[in-house]
C-alpha cells in the first residue's frame, strides 16, 4: 500500500495530468537523448541501464550521420533529414567537442552495377534537394583522402552535410547535464516487471536491485532488450535478429578524415588515434561458422588494409559482435503505445542519425500529448499486440 500511495502522489504531481515522473530504460543515444530533452523541461527523470550508459550497441555501430542511405521510403528520409539538422542544432546547444564530427562521407564501388546504383541513388537525392557532390578519385586523393588507394578515374560520391559520431561520448555528455539538472541515474540493475493500475496505466517500474520505483510513464529505449520490456506490459514488439561485427583498430596518426563507405569495407576516424571497421558482407558470415570474433576483425583488418596502405602497421584493439536493435518492418517504433497509458517506445536502428530529433518529438509527447505528424508512419501501434 506504501508504494500505491506513493505512485497515486507521483501522478497528481504532474501538471493539468501529464507524466512528471518518467523511467527511461536504456540509455544508449535514444534513452540519453530523451531524458536530455525531458529533463530540461523539467519532468523527474530515472535513466535504468542494465549496464553503463552508452557502452551498448551505441558505442558499437559505425555511427554515420545521414539520410543517404534512407530513401526506401519519403518520410523515412524526412525524418533522417530532420536528425541531421537535430544533431547540428544539439552541437551548439552543448558543444560539440569530443563527441561530434562533420566532414562529410565518401562512397564508391568496384562493381559496375553497384557503381550504377549509388550513382542512381544520389541523382534522385539530389532531386530531393540533398548536397552531393561528384568527384573521381584522382580528385578525392588530391583534395581531401591522400592515404587511399582508388582509381584516378572511380566515381566517388561525397555528401558534404553528413558526419559521424562519437556516440559514446555523446552520451556521456548529455547523461551529465540530465544528471546535472535533477535526473537519476541507475546503471548496473535491469528492469524486472512493469506494475500498472486498475486503469492499465503504468504506476512502477521494478529493478534487480529490489526497488521499485513509483512513475507516471516509462521509455521503451532498450534497444535489442526492446522486445524484454515490452512483454512486461504484455506487448509484442517483432524485431529482426540482424548481427552485425564492429571492430576498433589502433593507428597513429589515423590516416583519415571522414567516415566512408568503400568496396567491401566501412571506415571512418574513432578519435585517439584510433579507427572503426565495418562491412555488411562480413556481417553475413555470423551464422555460417566465422563465429570466431577475431576471425571476423581479421578480414575487416585485412580489407582496410587494400583500400588504406597506410595501415599496414595497424593492429586490432577490441571487436564485438553486437545484435541491431530493428522493429520487423524496419523502420523506427517511437510514440505512444495507446493500450497501455503512460508506455512509450523508442526503438531504431538509426539510432544515431535518429536521436537528437527523436528524443525531442518524444518529450514534447510523453509531456504535452501532443503527437507529431512526422512519426504518423513510425508509430507503435502498427504492430498489433
Amino acid at each position: 500500500m506504501e508504494i500505491e500511495s506513493m505512485e497515486i502522489e507521483s501522478m497528481e504531481s504532474g501538471s493539468m495530468g501529464r507524466p512528471r515522473r518518467v523511467a527511461v530504460i536504456g540509455v544508449g543515444v535514444l534513452g540519453a537523448c530523451v531524458g536530455w530533452n525531458l529533463s530540461r523541461q523539467g519532468a523527474q527523470v530515472v535513466l535504468v541501464d542494465a549496464g553503463r550508459p552508452g557502452e551498448g550497441v551505441t558505442d558499437w555501430s559505425f555511427s554515420w550521420v545521414n539520410a543517404s542511405n534512407k530513401t526506401v521510403r519519403r518520410s523515412y528520409y524526412d525524418l533522417n533529414v530532420a536528425g541531421m539538422a537535430a544533431h547540428r542544432e544539439l552541437a551548439a546547444t552543448i558543444g560539440p567537442d569530443t563527441w561530434w564530427y562533420p566532414g562529410g562521407h565518401l562512397r564508391w564501388a568496384d562493381d559496375p552495377a553497384a557503381e550504377a546504383q549509388f550513382l542512381k541513388t544520389a541523382e534522385l537525392l539530389a532531386s530531393w534537394g540533398y548536397r552531393v557532390e561528384l568527384s573521381t578519385g584522382a580528385e578525392v586523393r588530391r583534395r581531401l583522402e591522400p592515404a587511399l588507394a582508388l582509381p584516378d578515374d572511380v566515381p566517388v560520391l561525397l555528401y558534404p552535410d553528413e558526419a559521424w559520431v562519437h556516440g559514446r561520448r555523446l552520451v556521456g555528455r548529455l547523461v551529465g547535464q540530465a544528471v546535472a539538472t535533477g535526473a537519476e541515474l541507475r546503471s548496473g540493475t535491469e528492469v524486472r516487471g512493469i506494475g500498472t493500475g486498475a486503469d492499465g496505466s503504468v504506476r512502477s517500474v521494478a529493478l534487480s536491485d529490489g526497488t521499485v520505483l513509483a512513475v507516471d510513464a516509462v521509455v521503451n529505449a532498450a534497444g535489442p532488450d526492446a522486445p524484454r520490456i515490452a512483454e512486461l506490459v504484455a506487448r509484442e514488439l517483432p524485431m529482426r535478429r540482424e548481427p552485425g561485427v564492429v571492430t576498433r583498430i589502433d593507428c597513429d596518426p589515423v590516416p583519415i578524415h571522414r567516415a566512408m563507405h568503400a568496396p567491401h569495407i566501412e571506415i571512418r576516424p574513432d578519435g585517439d588515434g584510433s579507427m572503426v571497421l565495418h562491412s555488411r558482407e562480413i556481417d553475413a558470415l555470423i551464422g555460417t561458422g566465422e563465429e570466431d570474433p577475431a576471425e571476423l576483425a581479421g578480414l575487416l583488418h585485412a580489407s582496410v588494409r587494400q583500400v588504406v596502405p597506410a595501415l599496414a602497421d595497424s593492429r586490432v584493439t577490441r571487436t564485438r559482435v553486437a545484435f541491431r536493435p530493428i522493429p520487423a518492418d524496419g523502420f523506427p517504433s517511437v510514440g505512444a503505445v495507446p493500450t497501455v497509458p503512460g508506455y512509450y517506445e523508442a526503438v531504431s536502428h538509426s539510432g544515431i542519425t535518429l536521436g537528437p530529433v527523436l528524443g525531442r518529438l518524444l518529450a514534447a509527447e510523453i509531456l504535452s500529448g501532443e503527437r507529431d505528424e512526422s512519426l504518423a508512419d513510425f508509430r507503435p501501434e502498427r504492430f498489433a499486440d
